[in-house]
């Protein structure tokens, strides 16, 4: 029985009676009842929380009698549960309801976090041991065999519920570790094989990132995939460390060497040898692409400074060249009169002899014009080339055909001819007529043969 008051009753009765007295709840767990209560899973746990409206109705399962003894109905009977005296019956039934009301709640929170919280069923399940053990001493007025049932469920339930949050925690376990797997393996790779520094720096930090968000592994194999990353990121690093301290080395061996073809093109840049120099200038550009690439804002000031000598140089000879090929372009008008009047007279047809002489005149009048623009040297030597080869053309083929060997073939294939042809009649003569008209036919080839050449000749 409940604890009592000392707060007096109306009417008569044999003895103050204790007032209403709380008590513990049943059970260790407690929730707050400003809590929100969440939304339990349909058909699942929390789903019997929804059919019990809220708050109860105490009167259908308990009674206040007339002395204040309050009276809890269950399927096993009726039991004292304590004794209201401190106000009036409604008001101790809303107490007493109040009660039942609060430990509901508190199961309906267990039902809905089972399913919300799987991994904490043995936990739950444990806390529902502990209120079902209660419901026998609990001051409440409520359906606390709906309880009891509902408690048995949760405990059934839990076992199950931690079976799979335990295969769904070692399944989550497993693509952990083979996600950090996974990462490692990259990180390596990118540490032995990348030479693409910005990119896998940048990938190697986004892997970190990842692996941080990765959890559920045990520690020792969580600790064993740490080691493989973090050596393959410090060995990325060392890496590329040492190329960029390679890279620094070569870029201020390039600086001194560009300093040097600086100085030497700057020796240069007033020369007036034009063509020797222009042919140094080459040479040490040659050596400035070899020499590889300075520190950025270096190099940029560098090459500025050994172009500034070439264009000097440059400079001056094409000013210079420009006034020359003003200068020229008389000549040009010279040698363009001198082709006009010597291309009728350069004819070997009218005779080779000729010909030479006019060519020969042309030549050294040619000469003593001097030069043309440099643009248009190649345009003057193809026009004096072309009358030079008219006449050589011409000679070779006056010596083709007056060549004495030439003429000895042509002899020498008559005279074959004629040897055949006495052998046919020998042949004839004695009856062998086959055989002369073999020798006849060979006659005729080699006729054919010594009027070829000749023709050819004439041809020349």
């Amino acid at each position: 029985m409940a604890g009592t008051t000392n707060s007096p009753t109306p009417g008569p009765r044999p003895g103050p009676r204790p007032g209403p007295r709380p008590g513990p709840r049943p059970g260790a767990g407690t929730a707050a009842q400003s809590s929100p209560r969440p939304a339990p899973r349909p058909g699942g746990p929390g789903a019997a929380a929804t059919a019990h409206p809220r708050p109860s109705d105490p009167t259908k399962f308990g009674r206040i009698d007339e002395t204040g003894t309050v009276w809890l109905k269950t399927k096993d009977g009726e039991r004292e549960i304590g004794s209201w005296q401190a106000g009036t019956v409604a008001e101790g039934y809303a107490h007493y309801g109040k009660r039942y009301d609060d430990l509901a709640t508190e199961i309906e929170l267990l039902e809905a976090r089972i399913v919300t919280h799987p991994e904490e069923a043995s936990t739950i399940a444990h806390t529902a041991a502990e209120l079902r053990d209660g419901l026998a001493t609990a001051t409440v007025l409520g359906d606390v065999d709906a309880l009891h049932g509902r408690l048995d469920q949760i405990i059934e339930s839990s076992a199950r519920v931690a079976e799979k949050a335990k295969s769904d925690k070692e399944e989550r376990r497993k693509k952990a570790i083979a996600r950090k797997e996974e990462l490692a393996a990259e990180a390596e790779d990118l540490a032995e094989n990348s030479t693409d520094w910005k990119v896998a720096g940048d990938r190697i930090r986004e892997i970190l990132g990842e692996w941080k968000s990765i959890r559920g592994i045990d520690r020792k194999t969580d600790d064993s995939l740490w080691r493989r990353y973090s050596r393959a990121r410090d060995a990325f690093n060392r890496r590329r460390g040492s190329h960029f301290a390679e890279l620094d080395r070569n870029r201020a061996a390039a600086r001194r060497a560009k300093e040097d073809i600086i100085e030497r093109a700057e020796a240069l840049k007033s020369s007036t040898d034009w063509a020797p120099t222009a042919s140094a200038f080459r040479d040490l550009m040659k050596e400035w692409k070899a020499a590889g690439r300075a520190p950025r804002e270096i190099d940029e000031k560098l090459w500025a400074r050994f172009k500034a000598a070439q264009d000097e140089f440059f400079g001056a000879r094409n000013a210079v060249n420009e006034a020359r090929d003003k200068e020229f372009e008389d000549n040009a008008a010279a040698k363009d009169a001198l082709l006009a009047e010597y291309d009728s007279r350069i004819d070997p047809a009218k005779g080779l002899d000729h010909a030479r002489a006019e060519l020969r005149h042309l030549q050294e009048k040619w000469e003593a014009i001097g030069f043309v623009p440099r643009g248009r040297v190649r345009e003057y030597e193809d026009r004096i080339g072309a009358l030079e080869k008219r006449v050589a053309e011409a000679a070779d083929s006056q010596w083709r055909r007056t060549d004495p060997e030439a003429q000895a073939r042509v002899q020498q294939f008559a005279d074959r001819a004629g040897e055949f042809e006495a052998k046919a009649a020998e042949l004839e003569a004695k009856g062998k007529t086959s055989q002369a008209a073999k020798a006849r036919e060979q006659a005729q080839q080699w006729r054919q043969w010594a009027e070829q050449a000749a023709d050819t000749l004439k041809e020349l």
